[in-house]
């Protein structure tokens, strides 16, 4: 039986037989996840910063790291993206997304892989999505050093939880020693920890604040061009 074939009932059954789903889709009637705790996810977050994203991607090269059930890479198909590639670290996410994507009609290839080996995929792509994972790092930093070396041969659409303060202060390029104020201001970049869990997740490692996510952004060699919605910044490459 093709896929195109399957009835609601019996897409219904296969969606309950891969388990918990985090994104909510829409497959053909049926809803992966119709009782999220945040609404009709990602979808909701999608319609603030779509309008942010080339509406048309035609000959272009999309990855999605931490794909998660698909839906982003869906979207960029829908968008007419050449090739998408969708990663994650979790076997259970990318049969997931393998099924939405078949249900959907959308040609995207998926491969596990771990943030910290993305050099292996050797090949840069002209926009990379990086949305929702560096919260569930230990290394942060090194993650988005990574992905600026190794993948992202323009744009890079990054979001994050973010915590704390929602300004960002001018700061100087230096200060010195006997300068121990400057750390007290609440919009002065900082990267919550989390020791043991929050919201009962055990890898939500980090959170930050907005001035921190941008720090960490340029820092690794991205410029920021837009920032469409609370969570997400639009980046370019720099070389």
């Amino acid at each position: 039986m093709t896929m195109a074939q399957q009835s609601p009932d019996e897409i219904a059954r296969r969606v309950g037989e891969l388990g918990e789903w985090f994104h909510n889709l829409d497959l053909r009637g049926v809803r992966t996840a119709p009782d999220h705790f945040l609404g009709d996810y990602p979808m909701v977050k999608w319609r603030r910063f779509a309008h942010a994203i080339p509406a048309d991607l035609t000959g272009k090269s999309v990855l999605d790291v931490g794909c998660n059930g698909g839906f982003y890479s869906i979207e960029m198909k829908r968008r007419g993206a050449a090739r998408v590639l969708g990663l994650d670290a979790d076997e259970r996410y990318l049969a997931q997304a393998r099924y939405a994507a078949e249900v959907s009609g959308a040609d995207i290839e998926f491969a596990k892989l771990d943030i910290y080996d993305i050099g292996t995929v050797r090949e840069k792509f002209d926009l990379v999505l990086f949305m929702g994972v560096l919260y569930h790092l230990r290394h942060p930093l090194l993650a988005l050093d990574l992905l600026h070396e190794h993948v992202v041969a323009d744009l890079l659409v990054f979001q994050s939880l973010i915590r704390g303060s929602s300004d960002v202060a001018a700061l100087e390029a230096d200060y010195p020693f006997v300068e121990t104020d400057i750390f007290k201001r609440e919009e002065y970049p900082r990267l919550y920890f989390v020791e043991h869990k929050y919201a009962g997740d055990p890898t939500n490692w980090w959170f930050p604040n907005r001035a921190c996510v941008e720090a960490m952004l340029r820092s690794a060699g991205f410029a920021v061009v837009a920032h469409p919605e609370d969570e997400v910044f639009i980046c370019r490459r720099r070389p």
